[in-house]
């Protein structure tokens, strides 16, 4: 019997993985990974056995039981396991979900944490998600709920200085609409970070007013994050790259 090591890969850029986290792939007899992870990451894993994309999009929830009785199959079969998910396993990662099923059915795992989009991308951007001038509290979430419904974020926009919402690009109008329900104002900046931390970044900024209309004439796809805030204000100042 095998163990599973559920490592966080990052967000984007391959040398934002930790050391912890590369090691334990190089040493790897197979590793299961997900959709946006770096190629250059998996080149890393030259003792594998086995590589096995198991990228998800959006609305395949039904996969994940799939993916969960891989990762037993292969502890079954394997001495180390590498379950290779992006940002971290914990956050909008199902990585809990993964661990579950492992311990129900006696399989041992390590949970290896990653650097999370949602805290790199305005990172990358240059934008702090607190600063004493405009933020003190952050809030991150999606931008999507399961089986198509719609995203309820008024209260979470009432409950924090920064709103960073990740898989949000598909239904920005909506988030936006709800924004404004939540009494932000229409001129609230917002920024939208597209393949943060890769060479192919792109930063958009806006207001709740026109973000949508901008997202679309940019043609601004997934992955993207997104930033609703005053600390957007500090990205002409501190931005540091793309």
């Amino acid at each position: 019997m095998g163990k599973v090591y559920i490592v966080g890969a990052g967000p984007g850029d391959p040398e934002l993985i930790t050391l912890k986290g590369l090691n334990i792939l190089k040493k790897a007899d197979v590793v299961i990974y997900d959709r946006l992870v770096s190629e250059d990451l998996i080149a890393v894993a030259t003792n594998a056995k086995e590589l096995i994309y198991v990228g998800k999009h959006i609305g395949e929830s039904e996969k994940q039981e799939e993916i969960n009785e891989l990762l037993i199959e292969k502890a079954r079969q394997y001495e180390v396991v590498v379950r290779l998910k992006n940002g971290d396993p914990f956050v909008f990662g199902r990585g809990g979900e993964e661990c579950e099923a492992l311990r129900d059915a006696g399989i041992e795992y390590e949970v290896v944490p990653g650097i999370c989009s949602a805290l790199a991308a305005p990172l990358y951007a240059g934008i702090p998600l607190t600063h004493r001038n405009y933020s003190s509290s952050v809030a991150i979430t999606v931008g999507h709920r399961k089986e198509g419904k719609k995203p309820d974020l008024v209260r979470t926009f009432r409950s924090a200085d920064t709103v960073v919402v990740l898989m949000g690009v598909s239904n920005l109008a909506e988030i936006v609409r709800q924004a404004v329900n939540a009494g932000l104002s229409i001129k609230t900046p917002v920024a939208i970070i597209e393949k943060a931390t890769t060479r192919e970044q792109r930063v958009i900024t806006g207001t709740l007013d026109d973000i949508v209309q901008r997202a679309a004439e940019e043609k601004i796809a997934p992955p993207a994050v997104i930033v609703f805030g005053d600390v957007v204000k500090m990205r002409e100042k501190l931005r540091w790259g793309l």
